[in-house]
């Protein structure tokens, strides 16, 4: 079974985000547990945590359900000791946060050398990082998402979410989140039925599917191999339609969350509904 949803907001509170999620229509739902262009923010409150899960019984949202995104600020494979720390000081009070709220993975974007560090050194970092997380937090995963590889930021090749996951100790608590707009731009032609088959092959083969815990659904403004991270909505850039009927209809995209980050919050509940009309055509 698919299990469509956005990132909705959690403006006013984390527990308003499964009732935002519930208006759309949608069976997933990821959003940011705080300011996610701020370093620090208050502790969630008990309050709002008994609500967010009350509300997530309500309407029926499993944990395994809803994708958590950290702070866009973090780069747990920054080259200097003291923005490093702070990344991954950061990190840490994401997937507490996560285990407030009875989640069980947190969604990341790997890091970036800043061109001033190779990037062997700065996989390694950015695997380091997730070890001192995970020993420190209980049950919630730490999602990898492939990258666009705009600028210096690392992962959007399979091969380095590998060598990161190869590096965690813990292979249970790591997993990855793909989405189809970077993968399109790194060079991943999804969009060709030929090209679809072997991106996925690729996929297992060198990470496997037993890994993905997460998409993001994000048709593209910029062209294959681009290099350069600009969503569009869905069927109107330049991946088309296809890819997401392919997708709608591959089994090994069942259960687990996948999610709209498509640039216009309006149409969230048509994509929604268009994404599930596609079933079995």
């Amino acid at each position: 079974m698919k299990y469509i949803g956005a990132h909705v907001s959690a403006a006013g509170g984390v527990e308003n985000a499964p009732i935002n999620a519930h208006q759309i229509g949608a069976r997933a739902f990821a959003l940011f547990t705080k300011n996610q262009r701020q370093w620090v923010a208050p502790p969630l409150t008990t309050e709002s945590i008994r609500k967010f899960k009350e509300h997530c019984e309500k309407y029926n949202y499993l944990p395994q359900h809803i994708l958590p995104h950290d702070s866009y600020l973090i780069n747990l494979g920054h080259p200097e000791k003291d923005a490093l720390e702070k990344s991954r000081a950061a990190f840490l009070d994401e997937m507490r946060r996560c285990e407030q709220l009875g989640l069980d993975r947190l969604n990341f974007h790997p890091g970036s050398s800043l061109g001033k560090v190779s990037d062997e050194e700065c996989l390694n970092t950015i695997a380091q990082s997730i070890n001192i997380t995970l020993d420190k937090t209980t049950g919630v995963k730490a999602v990898i998402e492939n990258t666009s590889g705009q600028g210096n930021n690392l992962g959007y090749t399979f091969e380095h979410l590998a060598y990161i996951i190869d590096r965690v100790e813990d292979k249970s608590r790591v997993g990855v989140c793909i989405d189809t707009c970077h993968a399109f731009t790194a060079g991943y032609d999804i969009k060709s039925e030929e090209g679809y088959t072997a991106t996925w092959n690729d996929f297992d083969r060198i990470i496997g599917f037993d890994k993905l815990m997460g998409m993001h659904l994000n048709d593209s403004k910029k062209e294959l191999g681009s290099r350069v991270d600009r969503h569009h909505s869905i069927g109107q850039g330049l991946l088309g339609i296809d890819v997401f009927k392919r997708i709608m209809n591959d089994v090994r995209f069942d259960n687990i969350p996948i999610v709209l980050e498509t640039i216009e919050p309006d149409l969230w509940a048509e994509e929604i509904r268009m994404l599930y009309g596609m079933i079995n055509l």
